[in-house]
């Protein structure tokens, strides 16, 4: 039975590669078409997961979808994407438009079929992911931990959603700079974090798994939230106000067998990346979109059907879709005062940041670290653990202890107000109390990295 499964699942590789072959990817970009975007024209062979693959590419340089339309019925995919940079311009860079060229068009489809997305070989560092109960400390303890353990932090995404925390930290070997190789030296790190995860919790098994592979960090953040069923909502407890929280509407096509999403929500960067993601991860497909982000509000409509071919079943699996689309909406919401921390990086800088945050009863509710040639270059978004306005004079006796060149406070005078009162539960890595151990986490997963694309 085995020797059969593989032989069936390589003749489908090949066949896949054979009509890529003969169909490859092409790939139009277009400057004069529209008054105010760039337009990308992707045709392709059609095959499971393309269209997250091209999102993932479009949102990793930074670039802002305006409007798509996505048809992908049959054996062959046709999108349109209307983008710009950052600031609103068409991209004109031509070192950017060269990497879109080579990563969607004729010469993508000569890569290994066993790619998956968002992954490629790399040993420059280790992945560590945590997700488990939010509470505060958290970010402050992994990280001084790590620091003892002589671990450098080069990369890290926190998320915080429905008393939920999850992370993906990049850490490097303090001598070496490299990713962490040395089985020894992997089980200490092990023992020492299961040691913090025993704690009082018994029902709720904790375990340390090494593995070779890693997922785009942000689909991976995605993915352990959805495992750690965050979309659950608590009772009398609202993440977003009902203002904020964005309308998802779910009903089938019966004529075409099709179940039609339509989302309505505030635009933000990265939210058609957040929903293609969590279709994608839930096992439909999209034969069809239109979305339209032109202005501050988002329109975007999803014909899908199950991998299994059918629509949505029942009135329980609507929900859920439901549900499971506004979380993936609501984790990467901004909320609180933006913070940017630039300076020269080293070994136990991200756990002095965030120390000086808990002792000054900041809670992070999002962070995002990343360190290019030897600078660390930080995000934090932060709150008062007991909800009530960040105080402008904590902020700035926290920059004179850090260095007021060294953090910066972004954004308007109005971020120094509460978005909507938030029960003491919702904490994240740094809060208003110390605590003794990591006793929530349900989940620390070690890994090699093997990169992201």
């Amino acid at each position: 039975m085995e020797v059969s499964m593989s032989f069936s699942n390589d003749m489908d590789d090949e066949y896949e590669k054979l009509c890529r072959r003969m169909n490859p990817p092409r790939v139009v970009i277009d400057n004069e078409a529209c008054k105010n975007a760039t337009v990308i024209r992707v045709d392709s062979a059609n095959k499971l997961g393309i269209l997250l693959e091209v999102v993932q590419i479009l949102t990793d340089l930074n670039l802002i979808v305006t409007k798509a339309y996505i048809s992908s019925d049959g054996g062959w995919f046709m999108d349109v994407f209307n983008v710009t940079d950052q600031d609103g311009n068409k991209v004109t860079d031509e070192g950017v438009l060269d990497y879109i060229r080579k990563s969607l068009g004729p010469e993508s489809c000569f890569a290994s079929s066993m790619r998956s997305v968002g992954v490629i070989q790399s040993m420059d560092h280790t992945t560590l992911e945590l997700s488990g109960t939010d509470r505060p400390g958290l970010l402050s303890e992994v990280s001084a931990v790590l620091a003892i353990l002589k671990c450098n932090v080069v990369g890290a995404q926190v998320w915080t959603h429905n008393t939920r925390a999850a992370s993906v930290m990049h850490i490097t070997n303090e001598e070496t700079g490299l990713a962490i190789t040395d089985p020894e030296r992997l089980a200490s790190i092990r023992e020492s974090v299961c040691n913090v995860l025993k704690g009082s919790i018994k029902s709720r098994g904790s375990r340390t798994v090494v593995s070779h592979t890693v997922t785009h960090p942000e689909r991976r953040l995605h993915q352990m939230m959805f495992a750690d069923r965050d979309y659950d909502r608590i009772k009398d407890e609202s993440v977003l106000d009902d203002k904020q929280r964005p309308d998802v509407n779910v009903v089938n096509w019966y004529d075409k067998d099709y179940s039609v999403v339509t989302i309505r929500s505030k635009d933000r960067p990265k939210l058609l990346f957040d929903t293609v993601c969590t279709l994608t991860d839930m096992q439909y497909v999209v034969y069809h979109a239109n979305i339209d982000a032109e202005g501050p509000e988002a329109y975007q409509e999803y014909y899908i059907r199950h991998i299994d071919g059918s629509p949505v079943k029942s009135d329980a699996e609507r929900q859920r879709v439901i549900q499971c689309l506004e979380a993936a909406i609501e984790r990467r919401v901004s909320e609180g005062l933006k913070l940017e921390l630039c300076t020269t990086d080293r070994v136990g800088l991200l756990s002095d940041v965030t120390r000086i945050f808990r002792e000054n009863s900041l809670t992070v509710t999002r962070a995002e670290v990343t360190t290019k040639a030897g600078k660390a270059v930080n995000t934090f978004y932060v709150r008062e653990a007991s909800g009530n306005p960040v105080d402008s004079k904590t902020i700035e006796s926290i920059r004179q202890e850090i260095g007021q060149t060294i953090l910066k406070v972004k954004g308007t005078p109005e971020d120094f107000n509460p978005g909507s009162q938030e029960s003491p539960t919702r904490f994240l890595f740094g809060g208003l109390f110390k605590s003794r151990s990591f006793v929530n986490f349900k989940l620390i997963r070690i890994t090699q990295n093997l990169g992201y694309s």
